[in-house]
């Protein structure tokens, strides 16, 4: 009796962790478009998840994979870029710290102590008719240490640290 209220205790801590995952980040090797003036995803509310296509080297390639905008992209091209910057926010994990809680009593509280991070670029550009445009793209947290000194290197510009800490967990 005692293994089977293990196992449940298991199998619900574990979904929700993973749905904590699903709801609250973009997958670790996606992006999402965040906020900025592309006019392509002019109606977000939300965040648009897609992916990043660093492989071109003439531009940066973000194509929609959210139900809303799917198969809709936009792409900077790095003779283009004015500026980068990098930064991340960390946060803990609440939600999850009251679910195992609720499950395994005041051990639960230990969630607390693990945070995540989410890593943004901002990326300043001219846009075709010669305007400043932006775009904030949030990376997962599997492409962060690829992408940045791709598009620093092809675009010719430096990043702009937020802080040191966005400075170390970028290299």
């Amino acid at each position: 009796m005692q293994l089977r209220i293990r196992r449940a205790a298991a199998v619900a801590m574990l979904a929700v962790f993973s749905l904590e995952v699903s709801l609250g980040a973009v997958d670790s090797k996606g992006a999402a478009y965040f906020g900025g003036t592309v006019k392509v995803f002019d109606g977000a509310k939300d965040p648009v998840e897609g992916t990043l296509d660093t492989r071109r080297e003439d531009a940066l390639v973000f194509a929609a994979q959210d139900k809303t905008f799917k198969g809709q992209t936009f792409s900077i091209p790095y003779a283009r870029v004015i500026d980068l910057e990098y930064g991340q926010k960390a946060g803990r994990r609440v939600g999850a710290a009251a679910a195992t809680t609720i499950l395994l009593g005041p051990i639960g509280l230990l969630t607390l102590f693990s945070k995540k991070r989410k890593h943004y670029l901002t990326i300043g550009f001219r846009s075709d008719d010669d305007k400043d445009q932006v775009a904030v793209i949030e990376l997962g947290k599997d492409i962060v240490r690829a992408t940045l000194p791709i598009v620093e290197t092809r675009s010719g510009k430096k990043i702009t640290y937020q802080d040191e800490e966005a400075k170390k967990s970028a290299k």
